[in-house]
């Protein structure tokens, strides 16, 4: 074991759909955090670890920081928020824009109390002119007293080894806290969770996808590898268990199919796997059903 290696923790913050489950499935150089194209997508804390010659980073990938508008909401932000004071280096991911809304300068206000360092990470810049880059950076650089600014692009790869480079340059010495292999201390029934519910964000109207969940009720691997997983989708009404299904089934059966292939891929093995839509009505405002589906206040 070589004397210098850096070892440290480092959290991914932002407003929602800035791209962040999508930065840290680059940065690990495997998809462990669920995208979409809808806010909102991540609910928990999410802890990946990239290794090289150089050491470990621990990224912690966390919801979007944005005004709750029911408990979910709330343990989302105190989940997001509370792990500013637990970590070597924060990265806070914006898109490339010159206004900074309500939403950013909260964030800034909460990075203010902190002294770890913070990197700004301006996203997306694929989809603006190179010269505006520049424009962007002078627009954010007072907010906060920022360690590095680095523009990215998380979807084509722009720039992510610079991101790299950065965070092993602030993070202390010290031994791995995981074996090298290792890429998420995330149990496997919860990835197959989330990877189910991604599916049905993606393939849902608007309305719907927040007010779902995905419980694995069962995962057990047959005696010739295959695993069987019985797997349940929570909405809030009636009319949205239609909608899950569809007509025929057909619906639910295209989330499952998509879900069971990522499912399979990720296990390298077969699955089967078998889904059910059940209805609780306003479960986002039920401290029971929270913690039933896996969002437990007394977690942060």
């Amino acid at each position: 074991m070589q004397d210098n290696l850096k070892s440290g923790f480092v959290t991914l913050i932002g407003r929602p759909n800035v791209g962040k489950s999508t930065l840290m499935n680059h940065l690990i150089g495997q998809k462990i955090a669920i995208t979409s194209d809808k806010p909102q997508t991540t609910r928990n804390r999410i802890q990946t670890v990239y290794t090289d010659e150089r050491g470990q980073i621990i990224f912690l990938d966390t919801p979007g920081i944005h005004k709750a508008k029911n408990k979910l909401g709330e343990y989302m932000v105190s989940v997001a928020e509370h792990t500013l004071k637990e970590v070597d280096v924060i990265l806070w991911l914006v898109e490339p824009s010159t206004f900074i809304g309500a939403g950013e300068r909260h964030i800034a206000e909460q990075l203010n109390k902190v002294k770890t360092p913070v990197m700004l990470v301006i996203n997306k810049i694929d989809t603006v002119k190179r010269e505006e880059i520049l424009t962007f950076i002078a627009a954010y650089k007072d907010i906060c007293k920022f360690a590095e600014i680095i523009p990215v692009s998380a979807l084509k790869e722009i720039n992510i080894e610079d991101v790299k480079d950065c965070i092993f340059k602030y993070l202390p010495c010290g031994p791995q806290f995981y074996d090298e292999d290792t890429v998420t201390d995330q149990p496997m029934r919860q990835i197959a969770a989330e990877l189910i519910r991604e599916k049905a964000l993606r393939m849902l109207d608007d309305e719907i996808p927040h007010g779902i969940a995905v419980v694995i009720d069962q995962m057990k691997e047959r005696p010739n590898g295959l695993i069987d997983i019985d797997a349940t989708i929570v909405c809030e009404r009636e009319s949205h268990k239609g909608i899950i299904i569809g007509k025929n089934g057909g619906k639910l059966k295209k989330i499952g199919t998509s879900a069971r292939t990522e499912i399979q891929n990720l296990m390298d093995t077969q699955v089967n796997l078998k889904l059910w839509v059940k209805v609780r009505k306003e479960w986002r405002d039920s401290d029971l059903y929270m913690k039933n589906y896996g969002y437990n206040p007394k977690d942060i």
